[in-house]
């Protein structure tokens, strides 16, 4: 694993995260729990900051506005990324309408000037990746190899990226 300075593997943060739709969004009750549910991101920009649009009287803002410290869990078919940050609840009816998407709707049918609509932007702190280049079938082999000679696995790339 390598500590790495943002500029390094930001853009390659970005990369992995940039086509996965849903992400597990944790959030901490006021009793302390960790509490995660599936959240369809709706941007992610160069500083791998998020946003996601959520009902006003959720609890999942409920826990933001309480505790703005969150986690987010980011997978695909060859990657995983896990990302610490603080969010902020957003009333922002402009920004709503330019993040706004049909899907969306399931939840809010009045659209971005639904009064309990609401976004959450997650500023990223820190994240840490992994990524096996070439997916399941790549990583299997690597795993057989090292099974085979006897040297450690040493599949895909992982980095902790701070500072971000």
């Amino acid at each position: 694993m390598t500590d790495t300075a943002p500029a390094a593997d930001t853009a390659k943060l970005v990369e992995l995260t940039k086509d996965s739709r849903f992400v597990m969004m944790t959030t901490i009750d006021d009793r302390g729990h960790l509490v995660s549910r599936p959240m369809a991101r709706q941007e992610i920009d160069l500083d791998a900051d998020m946003w996601f649009i959520a009902t006003r009287d959720s609890r999942k803002v409920a826990h933001i506005r309480a505790n703005p410290v969150v986690g987010l869990a980011i997978t695909s078919q060859s990657s995983w990324v896990s990302i610490s940050g603080r969010a902020e609840v957003v009333d922002d009816t402009a920004k709503l309408k330019e993040l706004w998407n049909t899907f969306a709707e399931a939840w809010l049918p009045e659209g971005p000037e639904d009064p309990n609509a609401i976004l959450i932007h997650v500023d990223a702190e820190t994240a840490e990746y992994w990524d096996s280049p070439g997916g399941r079938v790549a990583s299997l082999l690597s795993l057989v190899k090292a099974k085979a000679t006897g040297k450690p696995y040493e599949g895909g790339d992982h980095a902790k990226v701070t500072d971000l």
